[in-house]
């Protein structure tokens, strides 16, 4: 039975455990993505959502929360400054973990994990995007275009 257990222990201590989240949070945090393993990426989402989340209200408070979860003061205040005006508007997933295959050595499943808001690939695709109109299948509008050519032959003639 499997009462209770949500935590993915990654194999190693609770210390280790929390000191190698902590580093990898802070990384993703400054560089804005990550390479990992799958397992390690599914935990650090788990991590890093509620402090981007309490990183939207900028309260002494919320600040003493993150940094006791992050120990880096300038990860902390980049999470603050910056990261949270990007996600501002944003309800909830600000992470995205995009599968990569397996690693040469071991044969380990690789994921890249990263900051929704910073990916400009994604984000550009969707503000070009324009939400079409449904349509019907019949035809109407191509007698339009020969008129309108064929009113632009007769002045042409005159």
């Amino acid at each position: 039975m499997r009462h209770g257990k949500k935590v993915n222990h990654l194999g190693r201590q609770t210390a280790h455990r929390k000191a190698m989240l902590a580093n990898m949070a802070c990384s993703l945090i400054e560089h804005k993505r990550i390479n990992t393993t799958v397992a390690k990426a599914k935990a650090l989402k788990q991590f890093v959502e509620p402090l981007v989340t309490k990183a939207k209200s900028d309260t002494t408070h919320n600040r003493r929360i993150v940094f006791s979860r992050l120990r880096q003061k300038d990860a902390v205040t980049e999470l603050f400054k910056e990261v949270s005006v990007k996600v501002g508007d944003r309800p909830g997933g600000y992470t995205r973990i995009i599968k990569l295959g397996n690693r040469l050595g071991d044969n380990a499943d690789m994921a890249m994990i990263e900051l929704v808001d910073y990916n400009e690939i994604y984000n550009a695709g969707k503000a070009v995007k324009k939400k079409s109109t449904r349509r019907s299948r019949r035809g109407g509008s191509k007698p339009v275009v020969a008129t309108v050519a064929k009113t632009d032959a007769k002045k042409e003639e005159e």
